[in-house]
């Protein structure tokens, strides 16, 4: 199973599924160019990132550490699922099955274009970090937000400090010239997961249960407590989704 982060995240985003799914799969979670350890690509558009995520798998296969092509199960939260959406459409045979975390297969709308550029503005105006410590805790729900306890919320933006502004504007400009992929589902004859918010404001509740029609062998699950990040709102139900649907 190929893990794959989103915007302004790196594969530590994962850890909490790693140290549950561990002990059943063999886990590849890489950092995305310009996230962690990994540094910027000459094509930062969402199909070069997914050619690089096939370059990874063709590797672990080559050193016989995945049984052959077709076995991976690719999961990707927000962004990280375009690139499996992007993955899936070149390389159709590469994978079993697919689970989007708080992502979508429909393009951006103008009203979304618009919103990234803005943000993009800022970016460059103000800093990256800046820009992520706004932008961060409007990805949780307000419980979240206000629970003390939480530090989830203070360690991602203590972590922002790491993304540059030209990371960070590469990856908005690759999502904004994605293109609508819900062919993906229609065409992609094996199981595919959606783990839904219920109160994602990134990819909003309306527009992630219409996409639940289109696969064709659909799972389906809900957070009823989760907004944009339900790996750490609501670990446990996370976790449990995967492992049953990697089980089935």
């Amino acid at each position: 199973m190929i893990l794959i982060h989103g915007f302004a995240e790196d594969g530590n985003i994962w850890n909490r599924q790693v140290d549950f799914l561990k002990g059943h799969f063999r886990l590849i979670i890489p950092d995305l160019p310009g996230s962690g350890r990994s540094e910027l690509i000459p094509d930062m558009s969402i199909e070069g990132m997914a050619d690089l995520i096939k370059e990874i798998i063709d590797i672990e296969t080559a050193n016989s550490l995945l049984p052959e092509k077709g076995s991976v199960v690719a999961v990707g939260h927000s962004m990280g699922g375009y690139i499996i959406l992007a993955l899936a459409e070149k390389y159709p045979a590469l994978l079993s099955a697919f689970a989007l975390v708080h992502s979508s297969a429909y393009a951006d709308s103008e009203e979304k274009k618009s919103t990234r550029l803005k943000s993009i503005g800022f970016i460059q105006k103000n800093g990256a970090h800046e820009f992520l410590k706004a932008a961060i805790p409007n990805l949780f729900t307000p419980a979240n937000n206000e629970n003390p306890s939480n530090s989830f919320i203070s360690d991602l933006i203590e972590k922002a400090k790491d993304f540059s502004p030209e990371a960070l504007t590469a990856y908005y400009h690759a999502m904004i010239n994605r293109p609508d992929r819900t062919h993906i589902f229609k065409n992609f004859l094996h199981p595919v997961l959606l783990i839904i918010g219920e109160h994602d404001n990134a990819v909003p509740f309306e527009q992630s249960m219409q996409q639940t029609y289109l696969p064709n062998c659909p799972y389906i699950h809900i957070l009823r407590k989760s907004a944009h990040m339900g790996m750490l709102e609501e670990t446990e139900k996370v976790n449990t989704a995967l492992l049953a649907f990697l089980k089935d």
